[in-house]
């Protein structure tokens, strides 16, 4: 039932970029509502290091809305593999964020962001799969001398939805809940664009390195270790219309031995991504 609810927020969302934005002094908030829907293809969808679908493919629906110019937002994310016998892995993620900046215009200026996060499982028993996430993301676009390079870290604080649920107990003698930090560089750089919509193309490569506490997406422990780095490149095209397009490589080492295990015994995996934006 809730994934047909995160199907009618989307719509929702959408239909809402259709029509004229509401005006700020409405509601006594200054600013208007903006957002995106987005729809995304991933040859492979590995999330923090594990392969939730194992080698299979899967589709993503977004949509992120932006409140006012206040700094907080509202998003639902969908998961879904493109085969059979995972549809008990659906997850549907609902997030509420705030995110604001420090600081602007000096070498320290800093942009954060706080969010918590709801992953629902719908197919299975009421919450018995069900995750939360508290995250800080940290990020520093001035902190180095090199224009477009962009360090990032975030914290995350994930732990069952209930004290009696299936990820508690399909280990009782461990803790499935715990931490992760995730270490985050990007550097964007521009090319001469080869599309009427796009003079200039930006190129976006991407690194991250991951240190896990002991927590999967389904609750399996894993060792304190540092678990995987991740390396990709991506650009986007402007299609007009507030379209746009967005494909993109990634190539995933990973490094602790528990995650490769739940990773079918792999150490590298390098997959592609497409994916399609509407904003407003």
């Amino acid at each position: 039932m809730k994934h047909v609810i995160s199907l009618i927020i989307i719509l929702a969302i959408a239909a809402t970029s259709s029509a004229q934005l509401w005006e700020g002094d409405m509601l006594g908030i200054e600013g208007d509502l903006h957002g995106m829907v987005g729809v995304t293809y991933d040859t492979q969808y590995v999330w923090r290091g594990f392969y939730v679908y194992g080698n299979k493919s899967a589709v993503h629906l977004l949509a992120d809305l932006t409140l006012f110019q206040t700094g907080f937002g509202v998003s639902v994310a969908g998961h879904r593999a493109n085969a059979s016998g995972y549809e008990n892995f659906e997850r549907w993620d609902y997030t509420l964020y705030y995110q604001n900046g420090l600081f602007a215009g000096e070498p320290y200026a800093t942009n954060y962001r706080i969010g918590y996060v709801y992953y629902n499982f719908p197919d299975n028993p009421p919450s018995s799969w069900d995750l939360q996430e508290m995250h800080l993301v940290l990020s520093w676009p001035n902190a180095l001398p090199v224009k477009g390079l962009c360090p990032t870290y975030i914290l995350v604080k994930m732990w069952p939805s209930t004290s009696h649920s299936f990820v508690e107990s399909w280990w009782p003698d461990e803790n499935v809940s715990g931490f992760a930090h995730i270490f985050m560089l990007d550097y964007g750089f521009t090319i001469p664009g080869i599309l009427p919509e796009n003079p200039e193309q930006l190129i976006k490569l991407h690194s991250e390195l991951v240190f896990n506490d002991g927590i999967s997406p389904m609750g399996a422990n894993v060792d304190q270790d540092w678990s995987d780095v991740v390396f990709g490149v991506s650009t986007d095209f402007n299609l007009g219309y507030n379209l746009t397009l967005t494909p993109a490589v990634y190539h995933q080492i990973t490094m602790e031995q528990d995650v490769r295990n739940i990773n079918n015994g792999d150490k590298d995996v390098t997959w592609a991504s497409l994916g399609l934006k509407y904003t407003f």
